[in-house]
């Protein structure tokens, strides 16, 4: 195009200037090298007119001669250009401004080439990036070569690969021209998207050990569209488009790391990755994936955090439409149930349908909802072990959680009706009942042996904090010490907890309250596990006015972070020192007890001894 030979007048030949050598005097190497495709597409750059200027006679005219021949080729424009001269305007200033206004109408006009429906639209496209490519090295003409591959669907291997070979040519290039390079390239696609993968854990970690410590915002409260709109999961979808390989390459790292950590987080981003795609309407990729439907459906169950009846009859028609010879699937699927996310969903879901079999007098194993809810956390429970082993099949469910496990949770909602029943009653017609402090044998045998048990007993803790029930709450917190593979002590458990006790505060100015939260739970494996450490100090920075004194003081020779801690945990325990320093000096005001609108469902209540949500 005839614009090239005007910006190689205006960058490669200054205008005339007293000083005749002007031209080759200050031509640095790398200028020189930055014009070095001019030659090749038969425009004349800063080495023609060094060479013209040292052969000749006479420079002015040498000069004069030069403009002639590579200026813009306009001839009523040569009478007009002495008027610039006689308004000071630079010759310069003047090429500068015309090339740049050729240059966003051609960019302008690629688009509109790609965007329109010409059958050899990108055979035009493929023609300019020939004549420009040479000089993709020079910045001006570069955003021209990168709005060429931008639009270009399929860019020519040799142009991938030099584009690939060149670092800076890499960085400034689009990410539709990257998706090509990376999905012949594993490796380096992997060396993009590992820091996006560090930073997701890192932020749903900050997330759990977050200094805000509330039983209705805490990690499980933003909506999956608004998790969506995280930074790494929108990078994410960019970088994959609409191509079904790199979305197979991510499920892939996601998958390995997984097995490599087994951390959670990344079965929710491998769920979040794929509702992402499906907000966006990109039907490549989302009717290509088998667990699309399940995904979707699950989704909304997440955003309600509950799975209804006909949800439910949703997701067990996907589970059982798994056909022979596509059990693979059921890794995938293993993963999005595996997801914290979705594993909470159906936990409360469980609780909530255990409230509702007590007041119809009916037992579990009766339920069809229920024994779906159980199959699903199963098989999310066990997607470590099915994707390790590779041998994809439902995990087995152990019905003695039906049949033994679950009913002896149902009897201790049942003692706690009792109880409270027997407070109520006249002084004249109450019995000797005292509350009891053991539980059923084999409450605590599967919250030690089985996963899916423990989960749910994990969660019907959480359930009593939350209607502040201290009794059953000291009567359950030290069966917790010992549970299946120590899920008590993970950082999802704790962080809710952590959330619920700020409902029972009060309850901190009690040295029996205190004794069964953390003599009998937290500070038994604290020592050996800086989490639990962590989460102890969060819990007494939020509550240390509450907590008696005296066991306040000893808590604080307890917990003091032994010289190899992290900086993190030093530091909360510097900032529970200085507020316990803080409110020495100056004793807090009492504090107005907040709302609580806990959002819970009412369940009918019967006749039948219950505790109703």
């Amino acid at each position: 195009p005839a614009y090239l030979t005007h910006r190689g007048v205006s960058e490669g030949a200054a205008r005339p200037s007293n000083n005749a050598n002007h031209g080759c005097s200050r031509s640095s190497p790398g200028r020189l090298k930055m014009f070095a495709g001019l030659p090749e597409l038969g425009i004349s750059n800063g080495e023609d007119l060094k060479e013209t200027l040292t052969n000749c006679t006479d420079p002015l005219k040498a000069i004069d001669q030069f403009q002639m021949e590579n200026g813009i080729l306009l001839p009523t424009l040569q009478s007009a250009l002495p008027f610039l001269d006689l308004h000071g305007t630079p010759r310069l200033e003047f090429h500068q401004s015309v090339f740049d206004e050729l240059r966003e109408k051609l960019m302008e006009r690629v688009a509109t080439i790609a965007e329109g429906k010409d059958e050899d639209r990108y055979i035009k496209l493929e023609e300019l990036l020939e004549k420009s490519f040479p000089l993709v090295k020079m910045p001006s003409i570069q955003p021209i070569v990168m709005q060429v591959l931008k639009h270009l669907p399929k860019v020519p291997e040799k142009k991938l690969k030099q584009v690939m070979a060149d670092k800076e040519l890499y960085k400034v290039c689009a990410v539709e021209v990257k998706r090509q390079i990376w999905q012949d390239n594993q490796a380096l696609f992997g060396d993009e998207v590992s820091p996006l993968l560090k930073q997701y854990i890192v932020e749903k970690e900050a997330a759990l050990f977050s200094s805000d410590l509330s039983v209705l915002h805490n990690f499980f409260s933003p909506s999956p569209k608004t998790r969506r709109q995280g930074e790494v999961v929108l990078k994410l979808t960019q970088m994959i488009g609409k191509n079904v390989k790199l979305y197979d390459m991510v499920l892939q790292f996601l998958r390995t790391l997984f097995l490599r950590t087994r951390n959670v987080h990344y079965c929710t981003l491998r769920a979040e990755l794929l509702m992402s795609l499906h907000d966006l309407d990109i039907s490549e990729i989302c009717s290509v994936d088998p667990c699309h439907k399940f995904s979707w459906c699950l989704d909304a169950c997440i955003r309600e955090k509950f799975v209804d009846a006909k949800r439910a009859r949703e997701l067990q028609g996907f589970l059982d439409g798994v056909k022979k010879g596509q059990e693979q699937v059921l890794g995938d699927l293993s993963m999005i149930l595996c997801d914290p996310f979705a594993c909470n969903t159906l936990v409360l879901s469980t609780v909530r349908n255990l409230q509702e079999l007590l007041s119809q007098d009916a037992l579990p194993r009766d339920s069809p909802d229920l024994l779906l809810l159980l199959r699903m956390l199963s098989l999310g429970q066990g997607a470590w072990d099915m994707i390790d082993s590779q041998v994809f099949k439902e995990p087995r469910m152990d019905l003695e959680v039906v049949t033994r496990f679950l009913p002896a949770m149902m009897s201790i909602v049942v003692d706690d009706y009792t109880f409270t029943v027997e407070l109520k009653l006249p002084s004249e017609e109450k019995s000797s009942l005292t509350y009891p402090t053991t539980l059923p044998e084999s409450f605590s045998r599967y919250v030690q042996e089985n996963r899916v048990a423990c989960e749910i007993g994990l969660y019907y803790v959480l359930h009593i904090a939350k209607q502040r029930n201290k009794n059953a709450l000291q009567r359950l917190l030290p069966a917790l010490v010992d549970t299946y593979n120590d899920m008590a002590f993970g950082d999802i458990f704790l962080h809710l907890l952590t959330g619920h006790l700020t409902l029972l505060s009060d309850e901190f100015g009690s040295e029996e309250f205190c004794t069964a939260v953390f003599d009998n739970f937290l500070l038994t494996s604290f020592s050996s596990k800086e989490n639990v450490h962590r989460h102890c100090l969060r819990l007494l920075n939020h509550l240390h006015q509450k907590v008696l004194a005296s066991y306040m003081e000893t808590l604080m020779k307890t917990l003091e972070p032994p010289k190899q801690s992290s900086e993190s945990m030093k530091e909360l325990y510097t900032l529970l020192k200085e507020k316990l320093e803080a409110s020495k000096k100056s004793p807090p005001e009492p504090e107005e007890a907040p709302s609580l609108d806990l959002g819970l469902h009412p369940v009918a209540v019967p006749s039948t001894p219950t505790t109703p949500l």
